[in-house]
């Protein structure tokens, strides 16, 4: 059920100028400026919006490495004694599977805020963020960094209510956000389970929905019904007149069981419960005499 691959949309002209651009990521960026860095010096930014890396696409990384090298550099900032990745985990973390001793570097002076955003931006390009790690990046650029949805949505190329789509993710049960996390259900079927208020209700129906491998158009109906469902159960009861009421009344005292009465134009009906067959006798009985 996990999600298709995405494309960036606008790409890294919405946030940073072209010549920033090339400056980060292009094949041309001057030979002079990189610099081969002890991997040892070099640690990852925990405020990276990826917080898994496949294994597979991870090991396909580190035989390429092994054959060809480490061909695009990584970029860094410096960050005390050693220096921090602005973009390129996926390829630190292969090269050190690969047993390297160094790595091509750029060095960039970049702000924190930078930093997040072009994290963000280089995983949304090259390899697309789990829903969930897309929804928290969002929101720590929001929160952490006092953007706006529309800025954020400038700064990715997606729109504004992918954004606040997306971040609407992280109300569900944690349980649910796992599901997601880990490709059991996708954001669609995230967005669908959002329709269901009750937390208790919601988690039981996403439970169903990966039991049963349902697809979105399938969990939307099973909300729909649900909610139908509960619609019909919280419907206001008809007020009975009271010479009904008295007439139900009197007839559970005779028969010692619950009796309904309901009318109509043409007359109405008499229902008369009963618990088991020496109930049934009890209430034939009473009739009977």
């Amino acid at each position: 059920m996990a999600s298709k691959k995405r494309g960036l949309g606008r790409g890294l002209s919405a946030l940073i100028s072209d010549e920033s651009q090339v400056d980060l990521f292009h094949d041309d960026v001057d030979k002079g400026s990189i610099i081969n860095i002890d991997i040892s010096m070099i640690e990852a930014n925990e405020e990276q919006p990826r917080k898994d890396f496949e294994e597979k696409s991870l090991e396909e990384l580190k035989e390429s490495i092994i054959q060809h090298g480490v061909i695009q550099p990584l970029v860094v900032r410096k960050k005390g004694n050693k220096y921090q990745i602005i973009t390129g985990e996926r390829r630190w973390r292969a090269s050190k599977a690969a047993n390297l001793k160094k790595v091509p570097c750029i060095i960039k002076e970049i702000d924190d805020k930078e930093v997040i955003k072009l994290a963000l931006i280089e995983n949304l390009q090259r390899e697309d963020l789990n829903p969930i790690e897309e929804a928290y990046a969002f929101k720590g650029l929001i929160e952490d960094y006092d953007l706006t949805q529309e800025e954020v949505a400038q700064s990715v190329g997606k729109s504004r209510s992918y954004i606040a789509n997306t971040m609407r993710l992280l109300k569900l049960n944690k349980e649910i956000i796992d599901y997601i996390f880990a490709g059991k259900m996708s954001s669609g079927h995230g967005k669908a389970l959002l329709g269901v208020k009750d937390n208790n209700r919601r988690l039981k129906i996403a439970k169903i929905v990966v039991e049963n491998n349902l697809n979105v158009r399938e969990t939307e109906k099973l909300v729909n019904n649900t909610k139908k469902k509960k619609a019909r159960t919280k419907a206001k009861p008809v007020q009975k007149d009271p010479f009904i009421e008295e007439i139900e009344e009197n007839l559970m005292r005779m028969l010692g069981t619950k009796v309904t009465l309901t009318t109509n134009k043409k007359g109405g009906k008499i229902e008369v419960e009963f618990y088991g067959n020496e109930d049934l006798d009890r209430i034939i009985e009473l009739l009977t005499n």
